[in-house]
């Protein structure tokens, strides 16, 4: 008995052709990362051996590892076509609520401080999540203000002291130093958080309805897809993540006051972007991002052991996120070209 192939609807053949276009892409451009840290790897070695030490990979790695969580919390809000500024300074209050906690409570184990960033960092996910989805703001000027909002209740939390590391437990130290076959305990949370969060948004519905957000908002709506929800879920999850790096903050460095995580929103914004997320929602990955964390800390520390000035580094980053927004707009339009060539045949 003969089968009859029914061939695809027009639209569900042009969308098609644009997720594959738009895979193609950034699956380049992560592969284009990749190349990237090979060659400024070996030419930093060739200037400089100590480059690929065994301490100087190790410190590449834990600082990779902090930048690299809230980089995957920063690339689902912006899948959502959304933006989270104040995941720095939830970083610095996380970070000093955590140390607080140890100092005052030598006693209590390591898994009480993870959990206690979490919680922290979910709350002020959810309340950056509430003003944007209640409030109808752009999340842009939700979490600019938030961000300043964090920040002011660090250092009126604070009162202009510090905490010490010989405050704080020996146990906690060394959770931040401490490895696993080998592998910093840092390093095996980031690749944890990194593998769970790629899985959900690859193989879960609620993965497919971010992407689905990031693409088109209305057309989110129209499909049934709980927008609002899932916008809250994606700024509780960058929040925890946030809270999450800020115990690994703490517990790494040991030294921590109000302005701990200063200055970290433009290198998280810039990994998630470098690393493929697009601006504009509704693509990228987590790798990616991941990726991209990992090429701003080795060009940080190629530029220390290169011996150049490290304001440099600000320029970089500014200029690798402009190339990636022209890089998103490229394709944008070469998208809708492929689109309205493939109607035109259809």
């Amino acid at each position: 008995m003969s089968v009859t192939k029914v061939a695809a609807p027009p639209q569900e053949t042009t969308r098609a052709v644009g997720r594959s276009v738009l895979g193609t892409v950034f699956k380049a451009r992560e592969s284009g990362i990749a190349l990237a840290l090979v060659v400024l790897v070996v030419f930093t070695a060739t200037q400089n051996s100590r480059f690929l030490s065994g301490q100087s990979i190790r410190d590449i790695l834990l600082g990779t590892s902090i930048l690299a969580v809230l980089a995957v919390g920063q690339a689902i809000v912006v899948i959502t076509r959304n933006i989270d500024l104040s995941v720095g300074s939830v970083l610095g209050l996380a970070a000093f609520a955590v140390g607080s906690l140890m100092r005052d409570n030598p006693g209590l184990p390591v898994i009480v401080a993870l959990l206690a960033g979490l919680a922290l960092g979910v709350v002020c996910g959810l309340l950056n999540g509430a003003l944007v989805r209640f409030g109808q703001v752009p999340a842009l000027v939700v979490t600019l203000g938030t961000l300043y909002a964090f920040r002011g209740v660090s250092y009126l939390w604070a009162g202009g002291q510090q905490i010490n590391a010989d405050k704080l437990p020996a146990s906690f130290l060394q959770f931040g130093t401490a490895s696993v076959l080998g592998v910093p305990w840092l390093v095996v949370i980031a690749v944890v958080v990194m593998v769970v969060a790629g899985v959900v948004l690859r193989n879960y519905p609620v993965g497919r309805e971010l992407y689905a957000m990031g693409s088109s908002p209305q057309a989110a709506r129209l499909a049934g897809i709980k927008v609002g929800r899932n916008t809250t879920i994606a700024f509780a999850v960058s929040g925890a993540l946030a809270g999450l790096a800020g115990v690994l903050f703490a517990a790494r460095f040991g030294t921590v006051d109000a302005a701990a995580g200063t200055g970290y929103e433009l290198n998280v914004v810039a990994a998630a972007v470098v690393g493929g997320v697009a601006v504009f929602g509704g693509s990228g990955s987590v790798w990616g991002a991941s990726l991209g964390a990992l090429l701003l800390t080795v060009i940080g520390s190629a530029l220390a052991v290169l011996d150049i000035n490290q304001f440099w580094q600000q320029a970089i980053v500014g200029g690798l996120i402009l190339l990636a927004i022209g890089a998103d707009r490229l394709v944008a339009v070469r998208v809708a070209k492929a689109l309205k060539k493939r109607d035109s045949h259809v």
